[in-house]
């Protein structure tokens, strides 16, 4: 048997004359052929050439693009004078990639194709494996020549544009039909004579989720019924109504993982009154159910591995039986009205508790474990001093969350026993007293934030963690200057210091920092000029100097800097994450070893970011919260509320990817720079309260993109512009996230995924568009 695998074959057109012509081979035995991440023509479909043996055909990700050629043969003729070192000039005879008919594996994922699926696939009569995912494929499939390949095991349509008949009415013949995935396509419901049909299949994994265009959903598929060899089961991110479905349960006894998340399911959790051993992972976050989580589902479900039961309206304890659970690594009932938690026993990994009603000191024996990595209780009211519990069985943590809480005293020595610890987060509490010289050995520590507390006095000198990616500190009484620390921390990407009492120079060796991209200072008693520094930080992206004591000329090198977007400031360290196999296992069983790594991208990959980043920005006259997307799209100057002086460098106007400029309650002079015309994602422009002269330029009225422009206050005279109604580019982006996203769970996609992971939070007042 001829196998040929060729990954980032460069020149993989030589390839395929190698291939066609049979030079190196005879391609009449060639039964495998694999060129996923590779360069190929959209015609290469078409010239599959004389491949009579051919099985498996995979073209995973290889920037594929247009439609899928229809059926048909082709002469090619190659020129002798363009591959003169390797052949003389040939002709090949080339049959279609529907020709191939001992095909039996076709693999297109991952590619930009369109258009619908032709007519001529329905010839490949053999074909046990399609997998289409990940295009941009159009068309009803009732319609479309699926509907024939009745010896297909395993379909794949996700993340097209196609439109998906909720009753799988076209598959109702496919008998081999054991794995089947459709996510985020259009669902489309079906007139009531097609209900209560019994396929002739019998699944092993049924995926569907729908699209945002898609119509409401109100009614679970009923063949679901029916189906006694299911062991994953996912109907998330759709409009299911009415009580939790636990009849899928009833006859489904083979479950292992069911996901019906982002549904809108109401009423208790009732569940059947028989264990369910296989269930190893279920997840029911973000619905509308509410009522006490029951004792009892420990004993239904004793083999659990991940429980997510976020968002939702849970109510009372938190049952102490999960503790018991040897096999749980991940819980999950955050964002719940939760009051009271016992859990003492834990041999858990990821645990989070957070946004509930949860209260009182965090006694000894609660959350006792030594296998803790992620340990999130933020938004609660649990009180007391860190020190009045045990840290030594949180020694393994990876990410300590107890922000937003009322934790006092000061900050605990102990925390140098967490040797892997990379997040903590502390902020919103009432903690009180120095930064303990200790911090400076979290050695691993790549996310602090401190911030809003009462903290004072000096940043130790000594504290400088190299891994350390983000520091919050704003909102305390810090005071002193900046000598050295978070000198040797050259990752930094984001510094907020804002709102202390910081005094001193801000230090040269800022400029050191070469991936610092956030750099907020607001609100101290820095002094001094600004460092010409700065102007070697080519990731700057947002600089916030405002309300300080800072004097002398603008540098004009910041003209220099590019303020693109960038994605680096709205990431925290790594995710992590939970792949469960059990999928890998029933592919074996049932299709064999081959592709078997396809089956890989239809595991449930619980995908668990560390920490959100929020940056606090003004802008507009308003203090907004960029997170996610949208802020690696924002970029901003604020050097208002100091005492700079002399004139605005012309070489601001090269700035033209920034947002917001503010240059307000200055001592400038001089008159507004015409290279301000070259602004052109300016939406917020503030040079109101200095002493500025002259003639407003006219070609200001050219742009198109200003929401907030101010002279206030000055000595100019002209004309202004005019305020841009119509929604400014970060506007539309946020907008465009808005009606795109119907969900924050992750996609395959990469685009999907910024979307789906990205919010808009105004931590002021709430979107205004006029």
């Amino acid at each position: 048997m001829a196998i040929l695998y060729y990954h980032n074959f460069h020149h993989i057109f030589l390839l395929l004359l190698l291939l066609f012509t049979g030079t190196f081979f005879n391609s009449s035995t060639l039964e495998e052929l694999h060129l996923d991440n590779t360069s190929l023509p959209i015609n290469f479909l078409q010239n599959t050439g004389a491949l009579p043996a051919l099985k498996v055909l995979s073209v995973a990700e290889c920037d594929l693009h247009g439609t899928l050629p229809a059926q048909g043969k082709l002469t090619t003729i190659i020129n002798k004078r363009f591959f003169q070192h390797y052949f003389d000039c040939f002709e090949i005879n080339c049959t279609g990639w529907c020709e191939l008919k001992n095909l039996k594996q076709l693999d297109l994922s991952r590619n930009n194709l369109g258009g619908s699926l032709p007519d001529c696939l329905g010839n490949l009569s053999t074909l046990q494996l399609l997998d289409v995912s990940d295009n941009q494929f159009t068309g009803n499939i009732a319609s479309g020549p699926l509907t024939n390949l009745i010896s297909l095991e395993f379909l794949s349509l996700s993340n097209n544009l196609f439109e998906v008949p909720i009753s799988m009415k076209p598959f109702l013949n496919h008998s081999s039909l054991k794995f089947f995935s459709s996510e985020n396509n259009r669902l489309v419901t079906e007139p009531a004579a097609f209900d209560n049909l019994i396929p002739k299949f019998q699944l092993v994994l049924f995926r569907l989720s729908s699209s945002p265009t898609s119509e409401a959903l109100n009614v679970i598929p009923d063949f679901l019924y029916y189906q006694l060899d299911l062991k994953a089961l996912d109907l998330s991110h759709n409009n299911f109504t009415g009580m939790f479905p636990s009849w899928l349960l009833k006859n489904n006894t083979r479950l292992k993982q069911l996901y019906l998340s982002d549904n809108s399911f109401v009423g208790t959790l009732q569940l059947q009154d028989h264990p369910y051993l296989n269930m190893a992972e279920l997840d029911i976050s973000n619905n509308n159910m509410n009522g006490q989580i029951s004792k009892d589902i420990c004993l239904i479900f004793p083999n659990l591995r991940t429980l997510r039961m976020a968002k939702n309206g849970f109510t009372g304890c938190i049952p102490s039986c999960l503790g018991n659970i040897s096999s749980l690594l991940f819980l999950d009932l955050s964002n719940n009205q939760l009051s009271t938690v016992q859990l003492e026993q834990l041999t858990i990994l990821v645990l989070k508790l957070s946004n509930n009603n949860l209260g009182g000191q965090i006694p000894t024996s609660e959350f006792n474990s030594s296998t803790l990595e992620f340990l999130y209780l933020n938004g609660n009211n649990f009180w007391g001093q860190i020190s009045d519990f045990s840290l030594y069985e949180w020694k393994e943590l990876n990410v300590l969350d107890l922000s937003n809480n009322q934790f006092s005293g000061m900050l605990s020595r102990s925390f140098v026993n967490f040797t892997y610890l990379g997040v903590l987060d502390l902020s919103k509490n009432h903690f009180k007293g120095p930064i303990p010289k200790d911090f400076c050995k979290l050695g691993r520590l790549e996310y602090l934030d401190l911030s809003e507390n009462n903290l004072s006095g000096y940043i130790p000198s000594c504290f400088s963690p190299p891994p350390l990616t983000h520091v919050h500190l704003s909102k305390n009484r810090l005071s002193g200057p900046l000598t050295y620390g978070f000198f040797n921390s050259s990752y930094l990407v984001t510094m907020d210091l804002i709102d202390n009492s910081f005094t001193g120079s801000i230090p040269n060796w800022i400029g050191n920092h070469s991936s610092l991209s956030v750099l907020l200072l607001r609100a101290n008693h820095f002094d001094g000029e600004l460092p010409v520094q700065l102007c070697l930080l080519e990731q700057l992206s947002i600089l916030d100097v405002s309300q300080n004591q800072l004097s002398g000329p603008l540098p004009s090198c910041l003209g220099n800097l590019t303020f693109k977007e960038s994605s680096q400031k709205a990431i925290v360290g790594g995710r992590g994450g939970f792949i469960s196999t059990s999928m890998k296992t029933a592919y074996y069983e049932t299709m064999g070893p081959l592709l078997v790594d396809r089956v890989s991208l239809l595991e449930k990959d619980f995908q668990l970011n560390l920490t959100e980043e929020v940056i606090e920005f003004r802008t507009k006259n308003m203090y907004y919260g960029y997170k996610g997307k949208v802020l690696s799209y924002m970029s901003g100057i604020d050097l208002s509320n100091n005492n700079f002086g002399g004139a605005i460098p012309q070489e601001f106007g090269n700035l033209s990817e920034i947002r917001s400029l503010n240059l307000s309650h200055n001592n400038l002079t001089g008159s507004m720079p015409a290279t301000f015309s070259n602004l052109k994602q300016i939406e917020s422009l503030d040079v109101s309260y200095n002493n500025l002269n002259g003639a407003i330029p006219p070609q200001l009225t050219g742009i198109t993109t200003l929401e907030v422009f101010s002279v206030a206050h000055n000595n100019l005279s002209g004309r202004t512009p005019e305020r841009n109604i119509s929604l400014g580019p970060l506007m539309k982006a946020v907008m465009k996230e808005i009606l795109s996203c119907v969900d924050l769970h992750c996609e395959t996609i990469v685009v999907r995924k910024l979307c789906r992971r990205s919010q808009f939070l105004m931590m002021n007042k709430e979107m205004m568009v006029s």
